[in-house]
């Protein structure tokens, strides 16, 4: 394996049972109407989540190059058990209402990180 490259897993674990980070993928779409509404409560948790959810490494929003009404958000999680854990809880419930308020549809899919790349300017492992 060359060097910048992470499998996500340890001696001994197979390609079946991987162990990489966490990769939480919310695909959703919020009307133009409220954009602002979404933005704003967006903006007032994710401090929250980056600084007080344990396994949170990092998250992002995106808005569609072709599409307004479509978003993305995704996070990145230490293990994606801690992510299960945390929105499992009240907590995860009541701070994201207000962001749930502003979809008209919504996808959430799960996935554990098995390879990763490094570009020539990035940090690497």
């Amino acid at each position: 394996m060359s060097a910048g490259t992470n499998t996500g897993m340890s001696a001994g674990t197979s390609a079946a049972e991987p162990e990489g980070t966490g990769r939480v993928v919310f695909l959703i779409r919020v009307p133009e109407d409220r954009r602002a509404a979404f933005l704003r409560a967006y903006e007032e948790i994710r401090h929250l989540v980056a600084d007080g959810v344990p396994g949170h490494l990092r998250d992002q929003v995106c808005r569609s190059a072709d599409d307004p009404e479509q978003w993305l958000i995704t996070s990145e999680w230490d293990r994606l058990e801690a992510f299960r854990a945390w929105e499992a809880t009240a907590e995860h419930r009541d701070l994201v209402r207000p962001l749930r308020e502003c979809f008209t549809e919504a996808r959430s899919l799960k996935f554990t990180v098995v390879a990763e790349t490094a570009g020539p300017n990035r940090p690497r492992d």
